[in-house]
């Protein structure tokens, strides 16, 4: 759904029916993550987003506009004269916050040998001192999939696919049956 309780439109795309295929139709150019990443970070202005991404001003720009169109981001003004605004993500846009994570977890395992950027998780502040204690000063994410259902980790291994789309199976089209 995109920031007006939508589904975002896209349009028929070849090969499988798959989200991740749709995913990447709206977010899958690396410009258009990274500017994500960026106002994610705190990086509303036009200028910090990018300076701190590398992009070309005018392909910026252009993928702030479809991400615009799309409902994830959203633009606010900060400045009447000149006429200036931020970029804000919207719930669409903030649902991307994993995606986010799990590239920069594959890239501190598999690209650096120490991570350029670490996220820090702290704690919900509390009035109890019993809770509050050497952990209440915010620390790396560690983040894992914790099934919502059973509330156990998923590791490798534990999952299998359940094609749900009509005419295919795990493997690609499914074959039609012979006809007698």
């Amino acid at each position: 759904m995109n920031g007006s309780g939508s589904r975002i439109e896209i349009g028929a795309l070849p090969g499988r029916p798959c989200s991740a295929a749709a995913a990447l139709q709206v977010v899958g150019e690396k410009w258009t993550l990274l500017a994500v990443r960026e106002i994610f970070f705190g990086n509303h202005r036009f200028e910090a987003i990018a300076r701190n991404t590398g992009a070309p001003r005018d392909r910026l720009a252009a993928r702030l506009r479809s991400l615009e169109h799309a409902g994830l981001v959203e633009r606010r003004p900060y400045s009447e004269r000149p006429p200036r605004h931020e970029y804000h993500l919207t719930e669409a846009g903030r649902d991307l916050a994993p995606v986010i994570r799990a590239l920069l977890d594959w890239g501190d395992r598999w690209v650096h040998e120490e991570p350029p950027v670490v996220m820090v998780h702290e704690p919900a502040v509390t009035t109890d001192p019993e809770s509050r204690g050497e952990g209440s000063h915010g620390h790396d994410l560690d983040t894992a999939w914790i099934c919502r259902t059973c509330g156990e980790e998923v590791v490798r291994g534990s999952l299998t696919v359940d094609v749900r789309s009509p005419g295919w199976d795990r493997t690609g089209p499914a074959s039609a049956p012979a006809t007698p």
